[in-house]
C-alpha cells in the first residue's frame, strides 16, 4: 500500500491523520508544500504557502495542515502544478479551479496577479467537462471529455501551441492539425506539451532544444506536431519529465527521447537523443511510466507489479533501468527523485485493505473464527492453531500431539499469557516492565530467544530506583544475563535511593552478598 508518510513534509502528521489521507500531491522547489484529501472529502494544505500556493487566501508558512474551504467536497480527479508554483485542479464535475504564482497568466483569469485562493477557470471552459490537468513551468493545458485539448499561461517557446510566442492570458483551444482529432493523455516537459490521441498517435509542441518533442530536429514548435518516428507504433501514455519524455506502448514497450546527462532516456549512455529510442527492458510488459517536469528521474512500473527507474537518483546518474524493491512509481519520487515531489495525484488505498499482519492482530482473541482457547484464572483467550503451530515450537509438538479445542493454563498468569500469545500474532510486547518479568520467565520456560530479548528491552526502558532491586532478581533468576548487568549498573548508580528502598530490605540473602561484593569490586564504596 502507498504510505504518504514517506514524503518528509507529512512526517508530523500523526498516524490518526495519516490514515484519512485518501488523495495527496507533495510540490514546491525542495518538496515543502503539500496537498492532502480526506476520507471525508476534506481538503487541507501545509508547507512553506510559496506565492501562495496553498490556496489558503494569504501568504503564510503552515506547519499544521489548515483546511481549503472552497475545495471540500469537489472531488479532485486530477491535479498538477509548476514551478512557481501555481496548483491547477479538475473536479469530478468537470470544472478547473487554479491559484498560486500567476506571473505568466498561468492561472487562466487574464491577469498577472497570483492567486491566493482557487479559483475559477472559466474562460471557454464552461460549457467543456475537463478530466485531466497538466503544468509545465508556468503553463498550463486541459483535456476535456470531448478529446479537446485547451492551455494557457507561459509561451516564450510555442508550449501553448498558439502559432505565436505570446503569453496566452485565458485558456485557448489547441487546434492546428489535432482540430479534429480526440486526445484521450496530455503531459508537460519544463517548457512543451505533449499529447496521445485516440488512435495512438502522439503530438508534441514548445520547446525543443534538447529534442524533448521527439521530431529529429531541435527547433522549437509553435503548433502541433506529430511524431513521424513512431507512425504505426500504439501510444497508451506520455510522461514528460524536465527536458526529456518518455511513452508506453499498447504492447508494452518504453520509447524515450529528449535530453539524457542523467542518463533520463535509460539508453545505457548520455547523449541526448532527438528521435524516439526504445529502452531495451526485457524483464516484461510496461504498464506504466513516470516522469515529471521537476526532475531529471524516470521510473516504469511492470505488468507484474515490478518498479524499474532511471535517470538522476539522488544525485546519482543511473543510465539503465535499475530494478527496486518498491511496489509503486510514486516511492522512486519519494525516494530518489530531486526535489522529492509527487509526480501526479497519489491515490491512497482506504483501510479497508489490511496487511497480513494487520490482519493477524484482527483476528486475535476473537472468538468467530478461532479453533482453540487457553483457559488461564477462569478467562478464555481464544487462537487458532495453526497460526500457534507456525510461531513456536512448544505448541507445534504440543498441539500435534493433542486435538482439544480448550487447554488449562495454571503456571502463569492471565495478564502474561495473553501477552505471550499477543506477540505470536503481532510481534511486539505491550506490557509494564514488572508484569515484562513474568513473561520473560514464560520467555525463557518456552525458549522463545526473541521475545527473551524483547522483555529485556521493555524492562530496560522501565527502571526507576523503586524497581531496579526487583528487577535485577529476576534478571539473576532468569539468567538474563545481559538484563542482570544493566540493573545492576543502575541499582550502583543510584545507590543511595536504591538501598532505601523496600525491594533492597526484602532482597534474597545471597543475592545481597553478591550484590554487595560485586558492587565492592566496582568501586561503589570508595570515598
Amino acid at each position: 500500500m502507498l504510505e504518504v508518510g514517506k514524503w518528509p513534509v507529512f512526517a508530523l502528521l500523526s498516524p490518526e491523520e495519516l490514515r484519512l489521507i485518501r488523495q495527496a500531491c507533495v510540490f514546491g522547489s525542495a518538496g515543502n508544500e503539500a496537498l492532502y484529501v480526506t476520507v471525508n472529502d476534506e481538503v487541507f494544505a501545509l508547507g512553506t504557502n510559496c506565492s501562495g500556493c496553498l490556496g489558503l487566501g494569504d501568504l503564510q508558512s503552515t506547519i499544521e495542515p489548515r483546511r481549503i474551504d472552497v475545495l471540500c467536497g469537489k472531488k479532485i480527479v486530477s491535479l498538477s502544478y509548476g514551478t512557481g508554483p501555481h496548483v491547477v485542479i479538475a473536479t469530478a464535475d468537470g470544472e478547473v479551479f487554479a491559484w498560486g504564482h500567476n506571473g505568466y497568466s498561468q492561472l487562466g483569469n487574464g491577469t498577472t496577479n497570483h492567486g491566493l485562493t482557487p479559483a475559477l477557470v472559466s474562460t471557454n471552459l464552461l460549457n467543456k467537462r475537463v478530466t485531466e490537468v497538466a503544468c509545465g513551468s508556468h503553463h498550463t493545458i486541459a483535456l476535456t471529455t470531448d478529446g479537446e485539448v485547451y492551455a494557457w499561461g507561459y509561451n516564450n517557446s510555442g508550449q501553448v501551441g498558439s502559432g505565436s510566442t505570446a503569453n496566452q492570458p485565458t485558456p485557448r483551444r489547441v487546434s492546428s492539425c489535432i482540430q479534429n482529432k480526440v486526445v484521450v493523455n496530455v503531459a508537460c516537459g519544463q517548457l512543451c506539451s505533449m499529447a496521445v490521441l485516440d488512435n495512438g498517435e502522439i503530438y508534441g509542441w514548445g520547446y525543443n532544444c534538447n529534442g524533448q518533442l521527439g521530431l529529429g530536429n531541435n527547433g522549437n514548435q509553435q503548433t502541433p506536431c506529430r511524431i513521424a518516428a513512431l507512425q504505426g507504433i500504439n501510444i497508451v501514455q506520455v510522461a514528460c519529465g524536465y527536458a526529456h519524455t518518455l511513452a508506453l506502448t499498447d504492447e508494452g514497450a518504453v520509447y524515450a527521447w529528449g535530453a539524457n546527462s542523467y542518463g533520463q532516456l535509460g539508453t545505457g549512455n548520455k547523449s541526448n537523443q532527438a528521435l524516439p529510442t526504445q529502452i531495451n527492458i526485457d524483464k516484461e510488459r510496461m504498464v506504466e511510466v513516470a516522469a515529471f517536469h521537476t526532475s531529471h528521474t524516470s521510473a516504469s512500473k511492470t505488468q507484474s507489479g515490478q518498479v524499474l527507474m532511471w535517470g538522476q537518483c539522488r544525485g546519482q546518474a543511473v543510465a539503465s533501468p535499475h530494478v527496486t524493491h518498491f511496489s509503486t512509481t510514486d516511492d522512486v519520487f519519494a525516494c530518489f527523485a530531486t526535489p522529492a515531489v509527487t509526480w501526479h495525484l497519489l491515490s491512497v488505498d482506504g483501510d479497508d485493505h489490511l496487511t497480513v499482519a494487520q490482519s493477524l492482530k484482527k483476528e486475535f482473541d476473537s472468538p468467530e473464527i478461532s479453533d482453540l482457547k487457553f483457559l488461564v484464572d477462569g478467562k478464555c483467550i481464544h487462537v487458532h492453531k495453526a497460526l500457534l503451530k507456525i510461531r513456536c515450537e512448544h505448541f507445534r509438538a504440543l498441539l500435534n500431539e493433542t486435538d482439544e479445542d480448550a487447554i488449562e493454563i495454571d503456571q502463569f498468569s492471565y495478564l502474561v499469557y495473553r501477552a505471550f500469545l499477543e506477540y505470536l500474532y503481532t510481534d511486539t510486547i505491550n506490557l509494564p516492565p514488572e508484569d515484562a518479568v513474568g513473561l520473560l520467565d514464560l520467555a525463557t520456560f518456552y525458549r522463545e530467544t526473541r521475545l527473551k530479548r524483547l522483555c529485556q528491552e521493555t524492562i530496560k526502558r522501565g527502571i526507576s530506583e523503586e524497581n531496579a532491586i526487583t528487577l535485577l532478581s529476576a534478571a539473576v533468576k532468569y539468567e538474563a544475563r545481559d538484563l542482570e548487568e544493566f540493573c545492576f549498573k543502575f541499582c550502583v548508580n543510584h545507590l543511595t535511593a536504591v538501598t532505601q528502598t523496600q525491594a533492597f530490605a526484602e532482597m534474597d540473602h545471597n543475592l545481597l552478598k553478591n550484590f554487595i561484593s560485586k558492587a565492592s569490586r566496582y568501586g561503589a564504596f570508595k570515598n
